[in-house]
């Protein structure tokens, strides 16, 4: 089944360079930006858009499925790059809480150390 434009839970967003990114909110769709799982339990059509601004674009055309799309190996190579990117994130945010702890003053050191 193709993505479903209609579905609450789709969003779409094109950048300035002209890269458009297609996507399950939910992250239940192994093969965006190219088919939804067939029955998806949390699908939900979209009644209203409240609040939005729409432009006078409309979302681009989904892009032309990959030849190995129906063995899986598309959804296989796309969690791998999820799995790295998640790994790398997790020691990014590592490091940076170690230098704001390293960073942080020592406020019984100032209240109570020695006067020279």
């Amino acid at each position: 089944m193709p993505m479903r434009i209609e579905c609450k839970n789709f969003e779409s967003r094109s950048y300035p360079n002209g890269d458009t990114v297609r996507k399950c909110n939910l992250d239940l769709a192994p093969d965006a930006p190219w088919r939804c799982p067939e029955n998806c339990s949390k699908y939900e059509r979209r009644l209203a858009d409240v609040a939005w601004t729409h432009g006078s674009l409309v979302v681009p055309p989904t892009p032309p499925e990959p030849s190995g799309l129906d063995d899986g190996s598309a959804a296989a190579v796309l969690d791998e790059a999820e799995e790295i990117l998640n790994a790398a994130g997790s020691s990014i945010r590592a490091e940076v809480d170690a230098e704001h702890a390293a960073a942080k003053p020592n406020v019984f050191k100032r209240l109570f150390g020695r006067k020279r």
